[in-house]
């Protein structure tokens, strides 16, 4: 009974205590409600306030404050008034870059060591000991809308345009035009385009020692001015031109321009091959044809050119490895004529070989040999028809070959070779050092010792340049 008494007892209390509970979670409960009602109306307004006339919501705002806002517009303005301005003028697509590279060259035989930069090529002609070294450039590059390229090259005094002017005094290294004609992928070229045989590049930014390879120097032409086409079709690059060699103009009675012509393929990321070639009639300087009456030089017409080279690279890490082979020949343009004294051919082939290691990302060493076999009919180069004791070009000078004085050993020409070990340095982004030791022989005592007036199987050369670039 007491038992009883007590749980009705707090069942009471329970119920007296549940009852105000309830009540408060119900009255906190309309509150919540009535604030977040508040809260919408309050949202409400404010997305009205920020939309526009017709309802829509207005364009979203950034945080940032009246002032900012007017900068940004100005800032808008001045660069839509500084594109308009280098369109205007020109500039819009327009790359400008330069370089130069004086050097400093010792030379045994010749005795002679100093810097050299700038010097003209008629003034000394051109030799391994003074190739495409010692210049300064400046290039403008510049593709227009439609995929329009022009290029203009300057280097003056040991450009391609002062070496190919008998006067040494154009300017000019390239001045070349490239149009897309239906797509960008195949293009109409014409102009002045320097040769592209070979791997060696004429830019020394693009070389890895100062002196350029026995094959460049002897066995490629200088530039083509004419017209042409360029085909890119996947992993295959072919460039075809019609102009005239080394000549920017045909003299009286020229009219017989050259093929000349270029193919790349770029097997994968780190190698490759290409091949290049001329045919056609150039200028024969050979000086073998005497006149019995006069004893003087009969000069000769253009005479057929066939050249054709095959090179190959592999670049990967800190490994470079490129390699060429090439032939030649020119009709009637041999150094010795035959014992009748009818005129011969200059015939020869050569192959060329670099590989350079990077021991540290800065610093690289490099090897380089040449070969050229010049012996049939006592020798003769690409323009180098006549005897050149400088560069080791032609039979052995003692013989006292001559036309109508021909002795036995005259029908043997020199083959030359030639090793160059070096090393460049990347001294900062746009400076490079580079130093060479050359070391050049040939199978005869072609090789002029200036100071004894002997002749020698062998030159040794040393180089330094620094070339700088923008």
């Amino acid at each position: 009974m007491k038992f009883a008494k007590l749980s009705t007892l707090a069942l009471a209390v329970a119920a007296a205590w549940a009852a105000p509970a309830q009540a408060q979670s119900n009255k906190e409960l309309m509150d919540e409600l009535k604030a977040m009602k508040q809260r919408i109306a309050d949202l409400e307004k404010k997305l009205a306030e920020k939309s526009g006339p017709d309802g829509k919501p207005a364009e979203k705002q950034w945080g940032m404050t009246p002032e900012q806002v007017q900068e940004f517009n100005r800032i808008a303005i001045k660069t839509e008034a500084l594109e308009d301005g280098m369109e205007a003028q020109g500039l819009k697509g327009l790359k400008i870059s330069g370089y130069f590279d004086p050097s400093y060259i010792y030379n045994k035989n010749q005795h002679r060591a100093g810097f050299q930069f700038l010097n003209r090529v008629s003034d000394d002609g051109y030799n391994y000991d003074n190739s495409y070294f010692g210049v300064a450039s400046l290039d403008f590059q510049k593709e227009m809308e439609g995929g329009t390229k022009w290029r203009l090259t300057l280097m003056p005094n040991r450009g391609a345009g002062s070496i190919a002017d008998p006067d040494g005094n154009s300017i000019v290294h390239e001045a070349s035009v490239s149009i897309p004609l239906g797509d960008l992928q195949t293009r109409f070229i014409a102009g002045q385009i320097p040769d592209w045989s070979g791997y060696e590049y004429v830019q020394p930014t693009q070389t890895k020692l100062v002196t350029r390879g026995l094959l460049l120097d002897f066995t490629e032409p200088t530039a083509y001015t004419g017209a042409g086409m360029e085909f890119i079709r996947g992993k295959w690059d072919t460039k075809l031109l019609i102009a005239n060699y080394n000549k920017t103009k045909q003299g009286a009675n020229q009219k017989s321009p050259v093929f000349a012509y270029r193919v790349d393929y770029s097997k994968g990321e780190f190698n490759g091959f290409g091949f290049a070639g001329v045919h056609g009639k150039v200028a024969n300087f050979s000086e073998s044809a005497i006149d019995p009456t006069t004893l003087e030089v009969i000069p000769q017409d253009d005479s057929r050119l066939d050249l054709f080279e095959i090179d190959g690279y592999f670049i990967r890490g800190d490994w470079t490895v490129q390699g060429q082979v090439g032939f030649g020949r020119q009709r009637n343009a041999s150094i010795v004529p035959a014992a009748d004294g009818s005129l011969r051919d200059a015939q020869w082939w050569g192959l060329s070989a670099l590989a350079a290691y990077k021991f540290e990302p800065r610093f690289e060493g490099v090897v380089r040999a040449d070969y050229i076999n010049n012996k049939k009919n006592g020798g003769g180069l690409l323009q180098y028809s006549v005897a050149d004791d400088r560069n080791g070009i032609g039979p052995d000078p003692a013989l006292g070959c001559a036309p109508g004085a021909l002795v036995d050993g005259c029908d043997d020409g020199a083959n030359r070779y030639a090793l160059a070990v070096g090393f460049n340095y990347l001294w900062t982004r746009n400076t490079t050092l580079k130093a060479e030791y050359r070391l050049d022989r040939a199978t005869l005592p072609v090789f002029l010792d200036t100071g004894d007036g002997s002749y020698k199987k062998s030159n040794h050369l040393l180089g330094a340049s620094v070339v700088v670039s923008f």
